[in-house]
């Protein structure tokens, strides 16, 4: 009988955030078992819900919006698009430099795919969302991670970043806010990337699908803004802004030098067009979403759930022997840190499995992100108070008597 296997391009694939520890915590809930989940930033589970406009807005659109629309997206969402690029100070983006997708994932993959010859390399951050690392591979390219710095706030290790150059890198992945360490760039930290960029003549991909998730009044700046003469694709979109993830509805901005990239983008046109277009009722909620309410701002407002959540998190994650968390600036994450010698973990997915048997409690481990160092693991804090309590507690417990193959 012939047998079929996967592509070998999937061998050096991960994506640990569905990966099979989440298959284990699947067949513990069918099997009638009850499962917290920390381990995916989906806030419609946990009571987030879509602003009211932007619902009534797709009802009323969805006659309109049976046939496909221009491959890049329809006018009206890629006017507010571009309108929402010069408020971020994206310099000289028009209309056809704007592509909708079915949420970042997909123009991520689109880019990859229209870039990447076979060894070509791309520098990628670690931790990073693994989306990245995934695509680039099935692209035919060589990831490189580069460094960031627990001890610095997450923000990248610069000279890692530049020793990790060489002639066959074409690009560099920013991540910023970042998935899953919720950090935020200072302006000068992303100039100096633009520098290091400007003297390698790299291309800019920069992932902002979390710049209006700030807290504590921090500001975020768009790499684009500060490298007119480089060439950038800027990722966004309306998932997490306005709780809305199951939509899918994202963007990608193309700036600076398209002189040079003349051939990429033709790419990247190519691509869109083999693919028709994004979902359009989905699409005819972004002029609404941009230009109505910001409701995440009362999410992220120093009295909002979610930094009431965080702060609970952090709080008692600090709390717990043998635990160090640096304190998130944006987004839905944290990424605390272990002390190996206390609880003697060689294996951060053993970890992570050890505690869902016992505890019934789910988290993605560090090396799902591509982290090397198997000593961390990235909490979700969109949970309401209650499971949030209850999940942490078990934590607490279950690491109070850990040590790495003694359960």
């Amino acid at each position: 009988m012939r047998t079929f296997s996967k592509s070998t391009k999937l061998d050096n694939v991960l994506y640990d955030v569905r990966g099979p520890v989440v298959e284990e915590a699947d067949r513990m809930i069918a099997a009638g078992q009850s499962v917290l989940k920390l381990n995916i930033g989906n806030p419609a589970p946990f009571g987030f819900n879509a602003p009211e406009e932007v619902i009534h807005d797709m009802a009323m659109n969805l006659r309109e919006s049976q046939g496909y629309s221009d491959s890049r997206g329809i006018w009206g969402a890629r006017k507010a698009i571009m309108q929402y690029a010069q408020l971020r100070g994206i310099p000289d983006v028009r209309m056809e430099d704007i592509y909708t997708g079915n949420g970042v994932s997909e123009l991520i993959n689109l880019c990859m795919s229209a870039l990447l010859d076979d060894g070509d390399e791309i520098l990628i951050p670690s931790p990073d969302y693994p989306l990245w690392t995934a695509c680039a591979t099935l692209a035919g390219g060589r990831p490189v991670h580069y460094l960031c710095d627990e001890e610095s706030d997450w923000v990248p290790d610069l000279q890692d970043m530049e020793k990790k150059i060489t002639d066959k890198t074409k690009a560099m992945v920013i991540i910023n806010p970042n998935n899953p360490t919720g950090a935020v760039y200072p302006k000068d930290v992303l100039e100096r990337i633009a520098e290091i960029a400007r003297r390698h003549q790299l291309i800019l991909f920069s992932d902002e699908i979390y710049d209006r998730l700030l807290m504590d009044g921090y500001t975020h700046t768009s790499i684009a803004s500060l490298a007119p003469d480089l060439f950038c694709i800027t990722f966004s979109g309306l998932s997490k802004s306005h709780m809305i993830a199951g939509y899918r509805v994202g963007w990608m901005i193309l700036s600076g030098n398209k002189e040079a990239a003349k051939d990429y983008i033709e790419g990247i046109r190519m691509l869109s067009s083999m693919r028709l277009c994004s979902n359009v009722p989905a699409q005819s909620i972004i002029q609404t979403a941009l230009g109505g309410s910001q409701s995440v701002e009362r999410y992220v407002a120093p009295d909002g759930r979610v930094t009431r959540q965080r702060d609970y998190v952090i709080e008692r994650l600090s709390a717990m022997p043998g635990v160090s968390v640096v304190k998130p600036k944006a987004a839905f994450y944290c990424f605390p840190k272990l002390d190996t010698e206390k609880f003697r973990i060689r294996d951060d997915m053993q970890f992570a499995y050890d505690l869902l048997r016992q505890e019934r409690v789910l988290i993605v481990q560090g090396t799902g992100f591509n982290w090397p160092h198997p000593d961390h693991f990235r909490i979700v804090y969109l949970p309401m108070l209650p499971a949030l309590t209850e999940a942490l507690d078990k934590l607490e417990h279950f690491l109070s008597g850990y040590s790495q193959g003694s359960l």
